[in-house]
């Protein structure tokens, strides 16, 4: 941890920007495809976000002082989505079809939720890294995993496959083991590695099924209700 949280704060939005230009410059170059593009920042950025949460000391303003970094970027978000801010690279990388005002959906939801779970519960709860990780790494790999060997289709969801369904748990599932791992390692969680396995696996498993349903635009906010709400039934 540094000393002063001010510099965490600015440390954490030099990297934090830094990692979704880099995505965005590859994706205007044409070296990424927008879908991969969009999965990259979306499985990527809750992780080293949260990673960058190690380097604030725990104090009463710190939560909020880190809150600031997505608040920055989901303002960003908004202003590209809506045409205020001219910026090609970005619609390029967070959009599936080119329109800026995609962004304005699943890209500023996320954004909204990395804010409040960063205020709400910090290092007082896992459950708000948990349901980043639920957020990032689940719905992430679902659509990448889905869209590759998805033929077989979940029978309640005829754009839901199996395939997407599985990467959806295991992706999230796996992303959750490891951050939380590391914050038990620094001594922020109590327990140990297995203390948390059953209620991992139990939020990701409700997760999960969320976002197998035939929900369009607000599933970022489906299963993100859904982890929390099953998180509350174990911490």
């Amino acid at each position: 941890m540094l000393k002063n949280n001010f510099f965490a704060l600015f440390l954490t939005l030099i990297i934090s920007v830094a990692w979704l230009r880099i995505i965005d410059f590859t994706a205007h170059r044409g070296w990424l495809e927008s879908k991969l593009s969009r999965k990259i920042i979306h499985i990527g950025t809750g992780p080293i976000f949260v990673f960058c949460w190690l380097l604030f000391q725990n104090t009463g303003s710190a939560r909020f002082l880190a809150a600031i970094v997505p608040l920055i970027i989901t303002f960003q978000f908004f202003l590209i989505g809506i045409g205020v801010i001219n910026d090609e690279a970005a619609v390029q990388a967070m959009s599936r079809t080119g329109n800026r005002k995609e962004i304005l959906y699943g890209p500023l939801f996320y954004g909204i939720l990395f804010v409040l779970l960063t205020i709400i519960y910090w290092y007082d709860s896992p459950i708000g890294i948990i349901a980043l990780m639920v957020l990032c790494g689940g719905d992430g790999f679902a659509e990448l995993i889905g869209s590759r060997f998805g033929r077989s289709k979940i029978p309640w969801s005829k754009t839901k496959s199996w395939a997407g369904f599985l990467g959806m748990f295991v992706g999230g599932w796996s992303l959750s083991l490891l951050v939380i791992s590391i914050f038990i390692a620094f001594g922020l969680f109590p327990g140990n590695f297995a203390d948390y396995l059953l209620p991992i696996t139990a939020i990701n498993m409700a997760a999960t099924l969320t976002e197998s349903l035939p929900i369009k635009e607000i599933d970022n906010i489906t299963i993100t209700v859904a982890s929390v709400l099953i998180g509350h039934l174990f911490f």
